[in-house]
């Protein structure tokens, strides 16, 4: 993961669907934010948008607009999802609502642009699909555990396939838990009120 420690201010940036979670607005709006200069942005050699974070923040005390939690502190558990199936992303959403846990939750659909989001977002705990495309869920995590930043960073591999057909792609390092679909969403939330009252204990989560 060299081209992610070596771009140059890149802690300082992210893509447009983090930026859109921060200002709770759409990707399209933080678009035309970014076309009419109330955001400062780039585009990477790779084609990827960036945003610098201080602009961010410029625009929220500028208009008055409350920073979101992944910014400013760890009240809530910071959960991110990779997922490309947009059917499982609304089912997850619908469980998580639903369950009211002081749970922070960002999606995506692409583990490349989660990726690229990442050292800026610092996720508390994640979840990911294996089956995907262009960067499957194996190259995914294996570049996140290569990652200082991310080294122990709590994973659930999400899968329909088999112990057998996970082995013969070369596998998955031992501290990733596998949860085989169809997922059973009681363990789920076991998992994170576990984690949550880790945390609890630590005092880095309000109840």
């Amino acid at each position: 993961m060299k081209h992610l420690a070596q771009e140059e201010g890149y802690d300082g940036y992210c893509g447009t669907s983090y930026a859109a979670k921060l200002l709770k607005v759409s990707v399209g709006t933080v678009q035309n934010l970014v076309e009419s200069s109330s955001l400062k942005a780039w585009k990477t050699q790779g084609g990827h948008r960036r945003i610098s974070l201080q602009s961010i923040q410029e625009y929220q005390a500028t208009h008055h607009l409350e920073q979101s939690s992944w910014f400013a502190s760890d009240a809530k558990l910071r959960v991110l999802v990779v997922e490309d199936d947009e059917n499982s992303r609304l089912m997850y959403q619908a469980h998580f609502d639903r369950w009211a846990l002081p749970l922070d939750v960002v999606m995506y659909a692409s583990a490349m642009e989660a990726l690229l989001d990442m050292p800026a977002m610092q996720p508390q705990v994640l979840l990911t699909d294996l089956n995907m495309p262009n960067m499957d869920g194996f190259k995914f995590i294996q570049t996140l555990l290569d990652h200082k930043l991310f080294a122990n960073l709590p994973i659930i591999a999400i899968t329909g396939l088999t112990k057998e057909q996970i082995a013969a792609k070369g596998g998955l390092p031992p501290e990733v838990q596998v949860l085989s679909k169809p997922i059973d969403m009681e363990w789920l939330r076991g998992f994170f009120d576990a984690l949550i009252s880790v945390r609890l204990m630590n005092g880095k989560v309000r109840a």
